[in-house]
């Protein structure tokens, strides 16, 4: 018999199920739902309502809805809004969802009516159907009793519903299973098969109940529990006060009052906290306010007012702790001596603001730490990198929620003392932003003539910081606010030679590196040739960071070789190296060793010391351009075109060609393009590239350059001398051509490297080509006398040509 079929308007229900014989009210909200329902209307008021698959989806295609569902009849619809109607329906029986052709303005399909399977008398009398009821019973009657919302009429009609089918249903209706497990329902023609899967879904949802009724069973046992608990510490605490034994809060009131009049304070400072200790005493018991002021008083009274340790206050003392622990900065620690000694003469003096500057790894931190020890003074370190909000400095007002002392109260409280030395690390490199300049809010505390009263927002009190010695830290002074730079006295840490590393190594960093890694006294064996090899060939740095890193790692080699091998003891090598280190060596410094055309050494500084840079022009066939490349800043270009300049009004001296710029293009290049570069001391280097250049004339091995270029051909001094020739020395270079103004600046020089290069003071560009180009390349260029200042030098150091150092 073929089913009847059925063109009729369809509904998509999300998260609901319709079952046949059974009434259900709901709201519809979507168009193509409502159009559905008036579309249903116009006719016989029937309308297919099949679930959707997926609940989150609005507007539905044939595969976002199930195959099954119930055709109904619309008994009522009351309009609630423009776009909001509430429908009772009536499902009359199950269908089959065989086309959905037709998705607007509204869902409309063919469907297949279903016929209900019969319940026979014979199966409705059999002891399996009437087990399978009583089964039923007993699980719908588990499942009200748990859920304790359901109908009293809905239990009657449970009860005498004998037809499996019907009751399957009626039960799926009427209770809050999923509608994935009331859809696998509907879809089930057969009235037992029906029952049975309702009764595996009944059991399951008992069990859920169970586990959610014993959970809340426990959060109300606890929370009596708790309730109790707290009624008994109430009345323990009426017994005990009644019986003169309990914490009386006015004994709490009492003990802040006697510790601040033990602290001595001036009157103003007193009276401040006693008005927060009456403030205490008038609130009731347990509110907000109280534990905000027992913070801020048990803050205020963990300061140590008037707490200082002994001063030892030894110029010798001092000299014998920094011999102990550094090694060179000789001119640093007779810096800091002095400052000692001025202390051991005056004590009552106000203290001087350090500012150690210097790269990376040159041992800034140690040395504050190693004048802490020296002084006996306690020390506090904060490290001031990155630091964005001001109350960071000053504090926060204790009116906010989780307000809390300025990090420089919260030291000396760590500290334990009024006189500790507090080292503010990296200070070039605090920040600023909406919340405040904390640079600004340093000045009062880094100031001598006003930081005995300073004030911080949390305490509202002022705190005496002139007893304090502050020496920061920073790699550069170029990101430090000048008037914060104008408080402070700076102390300049240079670059270790490879010797004094050498030094350090043997005397710190290895000894140092063996106890960390376990390993005995003679159980390591580095010669001074392996430490050199290790300094020149496997770090290229200012400080001895990178150095001790490498040390570590011959180390863990050790190590390795002591467990695994019968050795007792390890000697290392310097062909081992490569493979201990697990890396291969730095190349040597390009052009070096070499005469090219073109290319010159320069000197540059950094925050990590000294480097050379290199500078490379070539001359084409052109228009007479001047192309700049490397990543270079303004004044660098600025002053490539003052060296072009230069070379022009001298073209006829030089023996170029008198219209080179119009006829020839000329290219400039810094290698390591990714690096920014800036800075005019890269003048006569550029000015010495271009001629060789354009006269053909090589440029001498091993020699570097450093000096501003003017348009009269000046040579104007520069900074960071000390750096640049540290690099020069690393790289191999003999010859050093500098501003004859700097000459003066040799004397901070180190000895080592002073031994090693040969410096060469220069007044202007003719004496630079003089002493950095071949003669020999081009005949046609006529050489200068050099000017009288070189002059001058020459006959202090009794050396013609040369200043050698």
């Amino acid at each position: 018999m073929e089913p009847t079929t059925l063109n009729i308007p369809v509904l998509a229900l999300r998260g609901l199920t319709v079952f046949p014989h059974m009434s259900l009210t709901f709201d519809v909200e979507r168009r193509i739902s409502i159009a559905a329902l008036e579309r249903a209307m116009e006719g016989d008021q029937d309308i297919f309502l099949v679930t959707q698959r997926e609940i989150g989806v609005n507007m539905p295609g044939e595969t976002d809805l199930y195959a099954v569902g119930t055709v109904s009849h619309i008994v009522q619809i009351l309009r609630l809004s423009a776009t909001s109607v509430r429908v009772m329906v009536e499902g009359r029986q199950r269908a089959h969802l065989r086309r959905l052709w037709q998705t607007e303005p509204f869902l409309q399909a063919n469907v297949a009516l279903l016929e209900e399977e019969p319940t026979s008398a014979a199966m409705g009398a059999s002891p399996r159907t009437e087990a399978l009821l009583r089964q039923t019973y007993n699980l719908f009657n588990d499942y009200a009793q748990q859920a304790g919302s359901l109908p009293e009429e809905v239990l009657t009609t449970v009860m005498d519903c004998r037809d499996p089918g019907y009751l399957a249903d009626y039960i799926a209706q009427n209770t809050a299973l999923r509608y994935t497990d009331k859809q696998e329902i509907l879809e089930e023609p057969a009235p037992f098969i029906r029952l049975r899967k309702l009764n595996a879904f009944l059991a399951r949802e008992n069990n859920v109940l169970g586990f959610e009724h014993e959970m809340e069973g426990k959060v109300r046992e606890q929370l009596a529990q708790s309730q109790r608990e707290q009624i008994l510490r109430t009345q323990i605490r009426v017994l005990q006060n009644e019986l003169g034994e309990g914490d009386d809060p006015d004994d709490e009131i009492q003990s802040y009052r006697d510790r601040i009049q033990a602290l001595q304070l001036d009157e103003d400072a007193t009276k401040h906290l006693m008005k927060e200790v009456n403030k205490l005493a008038k609130q009731p018991f347990g509110s907000a306010e109280s534990g905000v002021i027992r913070n801020y008083l048990d803050v205020c009274l963990e300061i140590p007012w008037n707490t200082e340790t002994k001063e030892r206050v030894s110029v010798d003392a001092a000299r014998k702790v920094l011999e102990k622990d550094h090694f060179g900065l000789e001119k640093v620690k007779e810096r800091i001596l002095e400052t000692i000694a001025v202390r051991q003469m005056n004590p009552e003096g106000k203290g001087q603001i350090i500012c150690l500057v210097g790269p990376p790894g040159v041992g800034k931190t140690s040395i504050a730490i190693s004048v802490a020890k020296a002084l006996n003074r306690k020390l506090a370190r904060l490290s001031l990198g990155g630091v964005r909000d001001e109350a960071d400095i000053r504090g926060h007002r204790k009116t906010y929620i989780g307000s809390m002392p300025g990090r420089i109260i919260e030291a000396i409280s760590r500290s334990g003392s009024m006189n500790p030395l507090l080292l503010l690390d990296e200070i070039d490199k605090l920040g600023n932003d909406y919340r405040g300049n904390p640079a600004s809010a340093l000045l009062e505390v880094l100031d001598s003539e006003q930081n005995y009263a300073f004030r911080d927002h949390y305490l509202e009190l002022p705190v005496d910081l002139s007893k304090v010695m502050f020496i920061t830290t920073a790699n550069t002074t170029e990101t430090i606010p000048r008037p914060l730079l104008d408080r402070m006295e700076v102390i300049q840490l240079s670059s270790y030679t490879d010797e004094e590393k050498l030094q350090i190594a043997r005397r710190h960093l290895l000894p140092k590196q063996m106890e960390e890694h376990g390993i005995k006294k003679g159980a390591l064996r580095v010669g001074d040739d392996v430490l050199r090899a290790v300094i020149r060939d496997y770090t290229r740095e200012s400080g001895v960071r990178q150095l001790e890193r490498r040390l570590a790692a011959i180390c863990r080699k050790a190590d390795m070789r002591l467990l695994t091998g019968t050795v007792k003891r390890v000697t290392i090598t310097e062909k081992e190296l490569p493979k201990l280190l697990d890396c291969q060596p730095f190349p040597p410094a390009l052009h070096t060793e070499k005469e090219e055309v073109g290319v010159v050494n320069g000197l540059a500084w950094t925050e990590a010391g000294g480097e050379i840079l290199e500078v490379e022009v070539n001359v084409m066939e052109g228009s007479g351009k001047l192309e700049l490349t490397g990543n270079l800043g303004d004044v660098m270009k600025e002053s490539a075109q003052a060296a072009l300049s230069c070379l022009r009004s001298r073209a006829a001296t030089l023996g170029i060609e008198a219209d080179f710029y119009k006829t020839k293009d000329i290219h400039v290049h810094f290698p390591e393009g990714a690096v920014p570069k800036d800075g005019p001391s890269a003048g006569i280097a550029v000015t010495t590239a271009m001629l060789s250049a354009l006269t053909g004339r090589k440029v001498k091995a091993g020699v570097a350059m450093t000096g501003e270029v003017t348009l009269r051909g000046r040579v104007l001094p520069i900074g960071g001398l000390k750096e640049k020739t540290m690099a020069a020395l690393r790289n191999g270079i003999g010859t050093v051509l500098i501003p004859v103004d700097n000459v003066r600046d040799l004397e901070e020089i180190d000895q080592t490297v002073r031994a090693a290069l040969r410096f060469v003071p220069v007044a202007t560009v003719d004496e630079v080509f003089a002493a950095a180009l071949c003669p020999e390349s081009s005949p046609a260029y006529r050489e200068e006398p050099a000017a009288a200042a070189f002059a001058a030098v020459a006959r202090e150091t009794s050396n013609d040509t040369a200043l050698r150092q």
